[in-house]
């Protein structure tokens, strides 16, 4: 077994030491020891071997006499066991049985165990008894003197050699938690009971944007805010009575969702049993992403169990609906039926034709519907708002768009956000009525967090019900006119894609309905740098279609037909990027290329497209090896899919 170099170094070092050395661990077995310890003490090489425990060093230290007569062996031992096992630094000097004098000096080390130093001082105790022998010339109370502050200086060298040695630990520990808490994405604080802060990570400006970077000695009302102060109170003033708390709230600055842990700082009690400092430890982190998630995950979930509990129903009332339509629809085509009853007919029909509208309504809800983010110009889609909803609003009533500038286009269900903003136009038309007015729509960014959207009308506004139920399926303040599910709706699509919607008052008067979408904004391909793109498709015009968006997005394009040309082609270099249709001519399959590819080319990002249904067994198979690209599709849909499977070199980056 070969010996570590450091440790052969050590062990020559302490053989040039003249003291006597030994060092115990927090178990009381010996851990290291000089050859000088063994002669001092005449210990026998079993006792001088790591491992030799403490007990039997101190019994055979008993036997030998080396701390005189004893009466009982055992307790001897035993006394001096536990003092170890309590270890306090200590410096001490006694004679040994054999009449020579040692001082020993014991330190705790931080890892556990404690060090000895045993030093033979028999030397300078005959000097001190021959300064007392010549006590004739010298005053005696000198003589005591000068022996009591040798023992002394002795000691308090020790002492000092130990406080610089903890001393030194003490703010090595302290510059490394201050690193690491300042290294922490999350903001970690303390406050008096004041509720002033004593100390911060300097990260309060991160989770909370435009909070003050350094708050010490700052109230919390002022490092916070009224508003944001206000929500952490309640919390704060039960972390004082001394309870854990946690809470979360969203910052009304950036809108970020903040998760907060309280934990009371009891502080000390001094000689009266007054408390003595104390506060609060405070642990704010942004949960923002998590929160979407979350709410997304959620609508998911209540749209599945709402789908299982819909579907037979909606099945059963739709030929329901269908045979009295049919039964209703010859009523209508019997000859001299009386008017009354005709109208009657006319009546059942249409309200069975509105049942039906309503559940389609009800499955666009409950179904199951997959989110389609693309990157979208904000301005192109709210023009396209405008040309769809200006047909449908009254002379007298305008829609004024209003866009605040955004740093680029921005990842969007293009189709579902015009959805939920032509509901609310709508609406908005029908509360102003025939008289007419004013419906804005705005956009603007909350800090990188939201894509905040609002419309506004001038009509009666909402009533106290309609803000407490209004996002409600069926709730609706038109009467026999309304299904309820307007709302509902662009409740269900934003809260799918991880937003939030609010019902609101204007003060001036009027309704405004905010919608909140997380922002993220997307990214192209550098300017300058096109990715060379090997298209694998078998029909020529589906290849002419997709190679025309490929080029329109920049990139340079070479095709393939069949799996075997393009296993040839991808070996070139500079391809740096492979879409291969799943269904190919001949035996092999684009999930076969691809699979061979990883295999030549581990890092070439690759991808699949297909127009097999989502339940065909090869296609799942295939999107979980490499993600499917379903057809038809557009532009948009083509880049986001190549952007995302193409990872580091053009990704959509999440702000």
């Amino acid at each position: 077994m070969q010996t570590d170099p450091v440790d052969k170094l050590t062990r020559a070092g302490l053989n040039l030491i003249q003291q006597a050395l030994s060092i115990f661990d927090s178990d009381l077995k010996l851990a290291v020891c000089n050859p000088r310890y063994q002669e001092m003490f005449g210990l026998p090489d079993d006792l001088v071997t790591p491992g030799a425990t403490f007990e039997d060093t101190i019994r055979f230290l008993v036997r030998r006499g080396e701390y005189g007569p004893q009466d009982d062996e055992n307790e001897a031992v035993r006394l001096r066991v536990e003092t170890a096992r309590a270890f306090r630094p200590h410096y001490m000097e006694r004679q040994r049985a054999n009449g020579r004098w040692v001082s020993v000096e014991g330190a705790p080390l931080a890892q556990g165990g404690w060090v000895t130093v045993y030093t033979d001082i028999t030397e300078i105790r005959i000097q001190e008894q021959l300064l007392r022998a010549r006590s004739e010339e010298l005053s005696g109370q000198l003589v005591a003197h000068a022996e009591r502050l040798s023992a002394a200086n002795r000691e308090l060298a020790a002492t000092n050699a130990a406080l610089e040695e903890t001393k030194r630990e003490l703010t090595e520990i302290e510059a490394r938690t201050r690193l690491v808490t300042e290294m922490m994405p999350a903001h970690i604080a303390h406050v008096d009971r004041d509720l002033v802060y004593t100390y911060s990570n300097r990260r309060l400006s991160t989770v909370m944007p435009g909070s003050p970077r350094d708050v010490v000695g700052l109230h919390a009302a002022v490092a916070l805010g009224p508003v944001t102060f206000s929500r952490i109170l309640p919390h704060m003033k039960r972390a004082l009575a001394g309870e854990n708390a946690v809470c979360e709230i969203t910052h009304e600055d950036s809108g970020r969702r903040i998760l907060v842990a309280l934990t009371p700082d009891p502080g000390t009690a001094d000689s009266r049993g007054q408390r003595i400092g104390g506060g609060i430890y405070i642990l704010s982190t942004d949960i923002t992403e998590e929160t979407q998630a979350r709410a997304a995950l959620l609508q998911t979930r209540k749209r599945e169990l709402a789908a299982q509990m819909t579907s037979g129903l909606a099945h059963d009332f739709a030929n329901l609906l269908t045979i009295i339509l049919g039964l209703q629809g010859k009523l209508a085509e019997r000859q001299g039926l009386d008017p009354g009853a005709a109208d009657l007919v006319r009546a059942t029909q249409a309200a069975a034709r509105r049942g039906g509208t309503l559940l389609q309504r009800i499955g666009e809800i409950s179904g199951t519907r997959a989110l389609k983010p693309q990157p979208s110009d904000l301005q192109v889609l709210l023009d396209e708002l405008t040309i769809m909803a200006t047909p449908s609003l009254p002379d007298a009533t305008r829609l004024v768009i209003d866009l605040d500038p955004l740093p680029g286009r921005v990842l969007l269900d293009h189709g579902a956000v015009q959805d939920c903003l032509l509901n609310l136009i709508l609406n908005a038309r029908d509360a102003i009525g025939a008289r007419g007015g004013t419906i804005r729509l705005g956009a603007r960014a909350v800090r990188d967090t939201w894509l905040e959207l609002t419309v506004e009308d001038d009509g009666p506004g909402f009533s106290d019900e309609a803000l407490k139920r209004g996002l409600d399926p069926f709730f609706t303040t038109k009467g026999g006119e309304g299904s309820g599910l307007g709302l509902a709706m662009v409740y269900d699509q934003t809260s799918l894609a991880g937003g939030s919607v609010r019902l609101a008052n204007r003060p001036a008067g009027g309704a405004r309905v905010s919608l909140r979408l997380p922002l993220r904004l997307a990214t192209r391909y550098p300017a300058g740098v096109p990715r060379l793109v090997l298209l694998v498709e078998d029909s020529p015009e589906i290849r002419t279609h997709v190679r025309e968006m490929l080029v329109t997005l920049g990139h340079q394009v070479i095709e393939a037909e069949s799996a075997a040309d393009a296993e040839a082609l991808a070996l070139i270099p500079e391809i740096g990027f492979v879409l291969s249709d799943i269904q190919l001519p001949g035996e092999e399959t684009g999930l076969d290329l691809l699979t061979r590819l990883k295999t030549l080319r581990p890092d070439l990002p690759v991808g699949l497209m297909t127009s097999l249904p989502a339940t065909t067994a090869l296609r799942q198979q295939a999107d979980a090896a490499f993600g499917v690209l379903p057809k038809p599709f557009d532009p948009g849909d083509l880049e986001v899919f190549i952007q995302l499977r193409a990872g580091r070199s053009g990704s959509v980056a999440a702000q």
